[in-house]
């Protein structure tokens, strides 16, 4: 979760009836990052990320500098600090606000390292939760009883196998999949009941499905590392098969690289001679892993004639910052009727794609059962014993505040999705109630 590097402008002093160049404001300093439990220190060209709570403070994410503003981090993510105060993360629509503070916390003083005891671990694994997870009200869960019911459980002889079986059990009733529990090789997480996580075996099997049966054997284009596929139908259909906003550039992990691919796909798909012919868009999500919130948003800017609003973000500490789509410029867009496939194995940047259709000007329909229910980015949290967590802090919001954490996005028309019987019949329900739908535009 990184990218920083602020620089505004300070007022240049007058001199003799005229003013000076106006000089860049230093970034080098501390900053707190308003809403993420998080504080950036910035000097002599790197960048460090600390992980705070109100009890802990752990060295994160630390960014090299590769121009003004920007630091890169080891895993190729950019982090960008804006001169009014804000920071940027490639991928993440949106900026994040900047504070400036004097010095770091004093949970942060070297001369007090965090000790590492069982206990200690405990408390600063329930603390992130309880600082940052915005969804226990909505789930029924009592934080407060949960930590009542499990540190007793925990001493200074507590196992590393007995601590990671005591967070399991403490975040397995969120049945939430941007909750991990993470020790070495080593994880824990749990899916939404009744559903079934992406996986490569699943998505292979859809793919063949759907290019044996509704495609009549016919391979697709494919693009993005075999993450994007498309199909012309009958009847001036298209379709868009989309597994993933992440992994599309197999060299390259940077949001960059990332988006060059899609870019490359969208121009060979979406030709000015092929939008103005459609008379209407499958667009496959049943299958999708999630990945970078900001390409779900460039393929809606490729739909849409007309501004709207995508999505409002918060934290449980910040205003709803509105995140809105613009139509693509210098581009051809496609703006008939769209038929949007999705199901309980649609995840994370493919709800928030989702979510950014629903508003959409012109017909979008969505087909098929609920998204998983995440939608957050995810905050990375170490532990002072070498454990780490991943958990949501963010809400997405519709226009009326509405959000679909925990339950997903319903479909406008219900039917199964990629079922055992639906295999076995070789049935593609939501395929075929989408080609009727759009005919009938």
């Amino acid at each position: 979760m990184p990218q920083p590097d602020v620089h505004s402008a300070a007022p240049a002093a007058a001199t003799q009836g005229s003013q000076a160049a106006r000089q860049p404001a230093s970034a080098d300093g501390v900053w707190r990052v308003e809403g993420y439990g998080t504080v950036l220190s910035i000097g002599h060209g790197r960048l460090q990320e600390y992980q705070t709570t109100e009890i802990s403070c752990l060295k994160g994410v630390s960014a090299k500098r590769t121009a003004s503003g920007a630091y890169r981090a080891g895993d190729g993510t950019v982090l960008t600090v804006l001169p009014e105060g804000s920071l940027r993360v490639a991928g993440s629509p949106g900026d994040r606000r900047l504070r400036r503070i004097a010095e770091l916390p004093d949970t942060c003083d070297r001369d007090r390292p965090m000790p590492k005891d069982p206990v200690t671990a405990f408390d600063v694994f329930w603390q992130s939760f309880e600082e940052n997870y915005p969804f226990f009200a909505a789930k029924g869960i009592d934080w407060h009883s949960v930590r009542e019911t499990y540190r007793p459980k925990v001493n200074a002889d507590t196992t590393r196998d007995e601590l990671f079986a005591v967070f399991s059990e403490m975040v397995a009733p969120l049945h939430d999949a941007h909750v991990t529990v993470f020790d070495g090789e080593r994880r824990f997480y749990r899916v939404r009941p009744g559903t079934t996580v992406p996986g490569e075996e699943l998505d292979s099997k859809a793919k063949n499905h759907v290019v044996r049966r509704d495609l009549k054997g016919r391979k697709p284009q494919e693009f993005a590392n075999g993450r994007i596929s498309y199909a012309d139908l009958p009847g001036r259909q298209g379709y868009l098969r989309i597994s993933g906003f992440a992994a599309y550039d197999r060299n390259d992990r940077s949001y960059a690289a990332q988006l060059a691919e899609l870019r490359t796909a969208l121009d060979t798909v979406l030709t000015r001679e092929r939008t103005a012919s459609l008379k209407g868009l499958i667009i496959d999500l049943r299958i999708n892993g999630g990945g970078s919130d900001a390409l779900g948003l460039h393929i809606a800017q490729r739909l849409t004639d007309t501004p709207y609003l995508a999505y409002r973000k918060r934290t449980r500490y910040t205003r709803p910052q509105p995140i809105p789509v613009r139509p693509a410029k210098d581009s051809p867009r496609y703006t008939g009727p769209v038929a949007v496939l999705t199901g309980g194995s649609t995840f994370s940047a493919g709800e928030t794609f989702t979510q950014a259709l629903m508003d959409r000007p012109g017909r979008t329909v969505r087909v098929g059962e609920h998204t998983q229910g995440v939608f957050s980015d995810v905050l990375d949290r170490r532990l002072p014993n070498g454990m780490a967590v991943w958990l949501p802090n963010e809400e997405f919001l519709t226009r009326s505040g509405r959000t679909f954490d925990g339950g997903g996005i319903p479909p406008h028309l219900r039917t199964p999705v990629f079922t055992k019987e639906e295999f076995e019949k070789n049935r593609d329900s939501a395929f075929d109630k989408a080609v009727a739908v759009l005919r009938d535009q």
